[in-house]
């Protein structure tokens, strides 16, 4: 099971650690997600039934919905693909399609499960890849191979480079003794700052995805690289870098490709989200440019994803009935009866995002893991300069980025952002060159920096 068996309470825990607010919101998200677990203890015949309940969030930007999906794939073990609706408005947008969200889906799942499958043979693999290490650090005596004069053999030769036994090499007691020592010494981490040179496979390059290949389920990229052979490269790096290449190596070869492209399907298939973001710029009454590909027809192309279809894609065909679907948007010239009625349907939980208040915004600077003025003080600190924000420079600071809000563009909590950005603008120059010390920013260092900007409408707008 991959989805972490977390009740709603301890979700929205979990995300009030970083999102401040938006209670409702968390709910019905964190509700969402358990219902993904209560479905999966059902049988299999009631599985089939119960559909997952769509989310469509609505408020403006800078408020926490985007937020809210991002915390979210970190916290639920999950495949996760965040896209935005105005990508498939665009005119001539190569090489992608509405179908490549869940394809994006399969490729987070397949990253899910190979590393599950390959931690499972970690060890194994360590072993082979400190033989190998071994090998490389204390060399046998190699014996000459005797050529072939058939020209056959050697095209083959050629082509079969990755599959060639490795050459014979005599050992010498002494070699064995010293072989023995660094293995030891290898799996003490005593040899990690020494360099080597070890041979591994060459990195296969990569072609650009082609959109009528890609919907077909086909990948150019696996197609050539099945006709060209393994290349064998040389590369000097730390012991420690070439205990990692080569762990990697000896996973591959241990885990099956099969095996984990079956299971991702079926984790992407039964436990996938996919979050949607500005889906209130697809509709029809949103400002329509130009040039631009029908906003309505790209509502009737994510339609059938949202109510269940079949996708292709180069690891198997994926069915989308029970992928979680997250919809955002602010809705500001438009609403959520804009929608075409079928897409609307496929939403039936709606939670509205409340705007921020300016005691939200002291919140958000001060309370969340990471908050925003703690990243202010360790990043200047790396300059050997101590910040302290005193209580009343926090709520004058929040004061302004709502006053600014509700006088310009309501940006929501991205304010807060150009407002600090611009109050320690000159601390941030000259950090390097105070060596040491100790800065209080107060009220009165605020209103200095700030005031005369925030009063100035005109002056604001451009600025902050």
């Amino acid at each position: 099971m991959s989805e972490i068996n977390k009740t709603p309470r301890e979700i929205v825990s979990e995300l009030d650690q970083y999102i401040i607010g938006q209670n409702e919101a968390k709910r019905s998200v964190a509700v969402a997600l358990r219902n993904r677990y209560r479905r999966m203890q059902l049988e299999e015949s009631m599985q089939q039934e119960v559909t997952p309940k769509n989310i469509l969030m609505i408020g403006p930007t800078g408020v926490g919905k985007t937020e809210i999906a991002r915390r979210l794939s970190r916290i639920v073990k999950a495949p996760f693909v965040k896209v935005e609706a105005t990508k498939f408005t665009e005119v001539g947008y190569v090489g992608r399609d509405v179908e490549s969200m869940v394809r994006d889906l399969v490729e987070n799942a397949i990253t899910i499960v190979e590393k599950q499958q390959y931690s499972q043979v970690y060890s194994k693999a360590l072993k082979r890849a400190n033989k190998r290490l071994v090998k490389a650090l204390v060399p046998g005596i190699k014996r000459e191979q005797k050529k072939s004069n058939n020209p056959y053999e050697q095209m083959m030769n050629i082509f079969n480079q990755s599959q060639q036994a490795e050459p014979q090499e005599e050992l010498t007691e002494e070699i064995k003794v010293n072989r023995k020592t660094i293995l030891e010494q290898l799996e003490k981490g005593q040899l990690d700052g020494r360099e080597v040179t070890i041979e591994v496979d060459e990195p296969k390059k990569t072609m650009p995805m082609n959109n009528g290949l890609e919907q077909m389920g086909i990948d150019l990229n696996d197609t050539l690289g099945a006709l060209t052979p393994t290349k064998k490269i040389q590369r000097t790096v730390t012991v420690k870098d070439a205990q990692e290449l080569l762990v990697k190596e000896e996973q591959a070869k241990l885990v099956n490709d099969a095996d984990i492209h079956t299971a991702a399907i079926k984790l992407a298939q039964s436990s996938g989200i996919i979050f949607i973001d500005e889906i209130d710029k697809i509709t029809s009454k949103s400002q329509q440019n130009a040039g631009e590909v029908s906003r309505e027809g790209v509502q009737r192309d994510i339609l059938p994803i949202v109510e269940g279809s079949q996708v292709n894609t180069k690891y198997g065909a994926i069915q989308t009935d029970h992928i979680l679907f997250i919809a955002s948007g602010a809705f500001s010239f438009s609403k959520p009866s804009d929608l075409i009625p079928e897409l609307q349907g496929r939403f039936p939980i709606r939670v509205e995002l409340d705007d921020l208040t300016a005691e939200d915004f002291v919140r958000i600077l001060t309370e969340p893991n990471n908050a925003l003025i703690q990243q202010y003080i360790d990043l200047i600190g790396t300059e050997n300069v101590k910040v302290i924000f005193t209580q009343e420079a926090i709520e004058k600071l929040a004061k302004i980025a709502f006053d600014v809000n509700r006088e310009t563009d309501n940006i929501g909590a991205r304010r807060l952002h150009t407002i600090l950005e611009k109050l320690l603008e000159d601390l941030l120059f000259e950090a390097p060159d105070m060596q040491m010390g100790e800065i209080t920013i107060t009220e009165a260092y605020v209103d200095e920096k700030l005031a005369s900007i925030a009063q100035n409408k005109d002056l604001s707008r451009y600025i902050l």
